[in-house]
């Protein structure tokens, strides 16, 4: 915290819909189900570093969205980070990728996405993007 305030680090990253269905990853340390994301590359807006992110850590290709559909937050012991979250019309599922040594990859239904997604933050925009109703 900086006199009383917490710093926040901004990233972006994507919701990867590939016709009626999501594509998310694992994440490298904690293996739980998120979407490709990441710090915004120099250079870049937030829309093209996030579509980047979706290559690297996916293997995914598309055509991404200006407009996002929310931010979500999530903290480590290094601090706080707000994802800018764009929607990504998928246009190729690649067999090989980047980082597919280091993380899962799964192609799942909405429904089943928010099922999946523990991040209550992440989850709601998903949730709210397609209109579902979260039941616990």
């Amino acid at each position: 915290m900086l006199n009383g305030e917490e710093k926040i680090s901004y990233q972006s990253g994507v919701l990867p819909i590939a016709g009626d269905m999501i594509v998310l990853v694992t994440g490298r340390r904690s293996g739980k189900w998120i979407i490709p994301k990441g710090y915004v590359e120099k250079g870049m807006s937030p829309a093209e570093s996030a579509a980047k992110e979706a290559w690297e850590e996916a293997g995914v290709t598309g055509k991404v969205l200006e407009k996002d559909i929310g931010t979500y937050r999530f903290s480590r012991p290094s601090g706080v980070f707000a994802v800018q979250v764009f929607p990504l019309e998928v246009l190729e599922i690649r067999d090989e990728w980047q980082e597919m040594h280091v993380r899962r990859r799964t192609v799942v239904t909405p429904l089943e996405a928010v099922r999946l997604i523990s991040h209550e933050g992440l989850r709601r925009l998903v949730a709210e993007y397609f209109a579902l109703r979260l039941e616990y």
